[in-house]
C-alpha cells in the first residue's frame, strides 16, 4: 500500500488484505488536532485505492484510548472566529465522511476513551468492538456546540431517536455494556480478547465476497438517503452479481463442500450514496 505522508500520530499499515491506522497521541489522549482530522481523508484514500486491502482497522495504541475527540485547547486559536468555527466542522465533517465513504468495510476496536469526536469517528465506522471498560459519550451539550446534522442523521440511524435525544442532550459517558445495550457498539470483549477479536473479524470481512460487501454498503447508503424501491443502478448491481467471479466461485464451493476463496476477485467500483 502506497502510505500517504501522515502526521506522526496517525500511523497507516497493510498487514495482507487488513489494513490498519492506529491514533497515536498518548500524551492527549489521542484527542485529535486539526492537522490529523485534514489528514484522515488521505489515509482512506489510500486504502480505497490498495487492491489488495479489503478491510480497515481503525484503533488506538494498546490499550486504549480510542480518543478524546477534539483537541479542545486548540479552540482558543484554530476555532476564534464563527468563520473559523465553521472551516474547521467542515474538515471534521470531511474527514468522517472519507471513513464513512470507503466501499471497504471499516472496523473499529475501542479501548479507553471514546468520546466527542471520537465517538463521531468509531460512528463513522460499520462494525464497532469494545473492550469491557471503555467509555463513550458525544459532549457537544458541555462545549455550547451543536452537532452536525450528518453526524446527528448517523447517530439517530445507529441507536435510535430516543438514544440519540439522551446521549446528545446529556453529555452522559456511559460504559461498555450500556454502550452495547443502545446499540452504539456491536461486540463488547473482555480487555485482553479485544483485539484478537477484532482483528478475527476483519480477517473475517476480507474474506467474503467483495461485491456482496461493497454492494451491501452501498444499498444501505442508499437505504438511509431514503431509497426504498429498486431502480436501475440496484439492478445492474443484481445483474453483475450473478455474472461475477464470486457467484461461479461461491456455487462451485457450495457445491464442492468446501469454503470458498474469493482472493482472486477484484474489489468492485461502485457508486457510493453518503448518507
Amino acid at each position: 500500500m502506497r502510505i500517504p505522508a501522515l502526521p506522526p500520530q496517525l500511523r497507516l499499515s497493510a498487514d495482507g488484505p487488513v489494513a490498519t491506522l492506529v491514533v497515536d497521541r498518548p500524551d492527549r489522549l489521542n484527542a485529535f488536532t486539526l492537522q490529523m482530522w485534514a489528514a484522515l481523508p488521505e489515509a482512506a484514500a489510500a486504502v480505497e485505492a490498495d487492491p489488495e486491502v479489503r478491510v480497515l482497522v481503525i484503533r488506538g495504541p494498546s490499550g486504549g484510548p480510542f480518543s478524546t475527540g477534539a483537541d479542545i485547547d486548540e479552540f482558543t486559536t484554530v476555532r476564534r472566529e464563527p468563520a473559523d468555527a465553521q472551516a474547521y466542522t467542515e474538515v471534521v465533517q470531511r474527514a468522517e465522511a472519507a471513513v464513512s465513504g470507503l466501499s471497504k468495510p471499516v472496523v473499529a476496536l475501542i479501548e479507553g476513551w471514546c468520546v466527542g469526536g471520537g465517538c463521531q469517528l468509531a460512528l463513522a465506522c460499520d462494525v464497532r468492538v469494545a473492550a469491557d471498560g471503555a467509555s463513550f459519550g458525544i459532549t457537544p451539550a458541555k462545549l455550547g456546540i451543536v452537532y452536525p446534522l450528518t453526524s446527528t442523521a448517523r447517530l439517530v440511524h445507529t441507536v435510535g431517536h430516543a438514544t440519540a435525544r439522551f446521549l446528545l442532550m446529556t453529555g452522559e459517558v456511559v460504559d461498555a455494556q450500556r454502550a452495547l445495550r443502545m446499540g452504539l457498539v456491536d461486540e463488547v470483549c473482555s480487555p485482553h480478547a479485544v483485539r484478537r477479536r477484532a482483528y478475527a473479524l476483519a480477517t473475517m470481512l476480507a474474506g467474503r465476497a467483495p461485491i456482496s460487501v461493497a454492494g451491501a454498503k452501498a444499498l444501505i447508503d442508499r437505504v438511509l438517503a431514503g431509497q426504498e424501491s429498486d431502480d436501475a443502478w440496484t439492478r445492474e448491481l443484481y445483474a453483475a452479481s450473478y455474472h461475477s467471479p464470486e457467484y461461479a466461485e461461491g456455487v462451485a464451493a457450495f457445491g464442492e463442500r468446501r469454503v470458498p476463496d474469493f482472493r482472486d476477485c477484484a474489489w468492485p467500483s461502485l457508486g457510493r450514496v453518503e448518507a
